[in-house]
């Protein structure tokens, strides 16, 4: 049973209409990172749907968390705005100063990251937080919060071990600069906090506004009662023992709710780089890498992974192995060469196939290219225009007739790919019209031999893979060298390297004549 599936069973002892919720703050450029929180709470929506249970996917944005620093893509100028919620900060320039535009910093991060949820076939309700306080959902359960503050306190302290002052108070109010950072409170008489900020102004917020909020580890409990949640997978910081998951769970029962079951997710890392974080940089953005990989691969890195395993998400040669294994499954379960010892794992990668699809209850198979994602690196360094590829696959009976829709996108992804700098070193291929002498230098001549005797060969034979491949084998088999020495040659002669694609099927998409005229000259 895929991981999905488990969560929506669990979920259906509820017996409740399930909500399912994600959210995030939009202090900043958002980073695939934090695709593993969406798209796990999505998948698991999916899983509910898929059920029959009345669910809904709910995605909360943080809108009313203040700006904590300048971060390094922000001007001085953004000084005034720290402890500001981002809904009321105004969005940078491209220059890093403050805009005198209507959108504001939270809408102007968030764009980008709901247009690549778009691509990848997430389509959320949209709650924005700020809006939540302006409305006054979060009025009654921070007067509750407020009266049970000694009882909220001593859970904080006792599950967190972190010591709260004894004026801790649960709602942190804005003051007169819009900011929450040095307001004191000096009393409350519902529905009004009475505070002195730093600049020595005394005044008042208004709890049925967004005159303040909550502290994150009540906001977070408070708004699972507000919006019925029951579900809300949350990364390993907050689910660490004595994180905001540990205190959340009481604070929601003080405040007359039922907590949803904790879930904790492991992150995605970049792989030799530890965790992605937007603050150090160790990031590559949902758009760049939906520029770079279907979105139903993005989509399979993470629902063939358990909730609780770390993604080491990898834009080198390991998209190379998941998209093999991507295509190998949809092969695999279209032939029906599964047996029936292997029922738990087929049962378990077919889930992971179908959470994969963009749109939701598609046939997986309608994903398939048709071609490996190697050939088609290949093909988009070798050939110049699409039309030059698509005659290549037809040659070589990968399609008929035009090509279909997924594999004309996934070529122009790999042509992004194959220029970024994130396509890797050793895939990249430099056909080569001359030999170098450093090159000549490293052909032994037992390798020259072969080669001359590979070009002979060549010469009259039909030029296809299958005919190229039975060439070499036959020549390899006549020589003097092993296959290991003889692949090693060919790939300096064609390439100037000892490694590159299947030998076979790279001389079947070059000129006879070229080949020819560069091994026979070895």
């Amino acid at each position: 049973m895929h991981w999905a599936d488990f969560r929506a069973r669990k979920l259906s002892e509820r017996e409740t209409p399930q909500v399912i919720v994600s959210g995030i703050t939009p202090s900043g450029e958002f980073h695939i990172g934090h695709l593993r929180e969406i798209l796990t709470a999505e998948m698991i929506h999916r899983a509910c749907l898929d059920a029959g249970l009345d669910s809904r996917y709910v995605f909360i944005v943080d809108s009313m968390d203040p700006l904590r620093r300048v971060y390094d893509f922000l001007s001085d100028e953004y000084e005034q705005y720290i402890g500001v919620p981002l809904a009321y900060i105004p969005a940078p320039n491209q220059d890093g100063t403050p805009s005198n535009g209507d959108t504001s910093y939270a809408e102007f991060f968030l764009g980008p990251f709901l247009e690549a949820l778009t691509e990848i076939g997430v389509f959320p309700e949209i709650v924005m937080n700020h809006e939540t306080y302006e409305n006054g959902e979060f009025a009654e359960k921070i007067d509750l919060a407020i009266r049970k503050r000694k009882e909220i306190r001593e859970v904080i302290m006792n599950v967190s071990g972190r010591d709260l002052p004894e004026d801790w108070f649960p709602y942190s109010p804005r003051g007169m600069d819009g900011s929450m950072d040095g307001v004191t409170v000096t009393s409350y008489e519902h529905p009004y906090v009475f505070w002195d900020d730093k600049n020595g102004v005394s005044g008042k917020s208004d709890i049925r506004r967004a005159d303040g909020k909550m502290p994150w580890r009540l906001d977070w409990a408070a708004r699972w009662i507000i919006h019925g949640v029951t579900c809300e997978p949350a990364g390993k910081d907050h689910g660490a023992a004595g994180g905001s998951y540990d205190t959340g769970i009481p604070i929601c029962e003080l405040l007359g709710g039922s907590p949803p079951d904790k879930i904790v997710y492991e992150w995605i890392q970049l792989k030799g780089m530890g965790p992605m974080s937007s603050s150090s940089g160790i990031t590559i953005g949902p758009m760049e890498a939906l520029s770079l990989v279907p979105p139903e691969i993005l989509r399979y890195v993470i629902a063939r992974s358990k909730i609780g395993r770390h993604i080491e998400f990898n834009t080198g040669g390991a998209l190379f192995e998941i998209a093999d294994e991507y295509e190998r499954l949809l092969t695999k379960l279209d032939s029906g060469e599964i047996t029936k010892r292997m029922e738990t794992r087929r049962e378990t990668r077919e889930g992971a196939l179908k959470m994969s699809q963009v749109t939701r209850g598609s046939d997986p198979m309608e994903s398939f290219a048709g071609v490996s994602f190697r050939h088609l690196a290949m093909l988009a360094q070798i050939k110049s225009s699409d039309e030059e590829v698509w005659k290549s696959l037809r040659k070589s009976n990968h399609i008929t007739g035009n090509p279909g829709e997924s594999i004309v996108n996934r070529l122009s992804k790999m042509r992004n790919w194959v220029e970024s700098e994130h396509f890797p070193e050793d895939a990249r291929i430099n056909i080569q019209t001359e030999i170098s002498e450093e090159v000549r230098r490293k052909i032994t001549d037992g390798q020259a031999s072969f080669l001359r005797l590979l070009s002979d060969n060549l010469g009259n034979c039909e030029w296809l893979e299958n005919s190229i491949t039975d060439v070499i084998r036959s020549s390899i088999n006549t020589s003097e060298i092993t296959g290991k020495e003889a692949f090693s040659g060919i790939y300096l002669a064609l390439l100037g390297s000892d490694y590159g694609p299947r030998a076979s099927s790279l001389i079947a998409e070059m000129e006879r004549e070229d080949v020819l005229a560069v091994l026979s000259i070895v």
